[in-house]
């Protein structure tokens, strides 16, 4: 199975969510947050189309790079997922690398908070870390479906009616 961007960001989350969303089982489009955050990516930097380009890697598309930096720029609602956004950029510099593309960078942004962040790529220590991600994503994927997270870490997921329906 292909192991996406996504899937990788889902990984740090829940691993159940990343289960679920490569089994096809997508709860997304019926999610308001999901909704809300897409808005945000598409409408906080509309100059951003015409300076940059979106970029498709095959197994995902990067919406703004920049190619004269090798930047990519991942737009998100809220911080409190730094790690999975952290992760899912670290893959998107991963597939670039392996593209051949030199000294990728990567930038989180957060336009509702106005916080930036730079995601570094460090060669061979970053290949591996990513590599192992792979390794673990497909062992999950491999399984049966994971054990529900605690309910409190689920509050705001998509799948929340999905995992808890019938639960008190």
């Amino acid at each position: 199975m292909t192991i996406t961007p996504t899937l990788i960001s889902y990984l740090h989350l829940c691993p159940r969510k990343m289960w679920l969303h490569a089994k096809h089982l997508r709860m997304e489009s019926s999610s308001e947050l999901v909704a809300e955050g897409k808005l945000i990516g598409e409408t906080t930097y509309p100059q951003r189309a015409a300076k940059w380009q979106e970029l498709d890697l095959g197994i995902a598309k990067i919406d703004f790079f920049d190619p004269k930096t090798h930047t990519v720029h991942e737009v998100k609602k809220s911080n409190k997922k730094e790690d999975a956004h952290r992760a899912q950029v670290k893959y998107y510099l991963y597939l670039l690398e392996k593209m051949g593309v030199e000294n990728p960078r990567g930038v989180l942004e957060y336009p509702k908070l106005r916080i930036t962040e730079a995601v570094e790529w460090d060669g061979e220590t970053d290949k591996e870390i990513v590599e192992r991600w792979l390794g673990e994503a497909q062992a999950i994927l491999q399984g049966s479906c994971p054990k529900k997270l605690p309910k409190t870490k689920c509050k705001k997921c998509s799948y929340f009616d999905f995992c808890w329906s019938g639960e008190e």
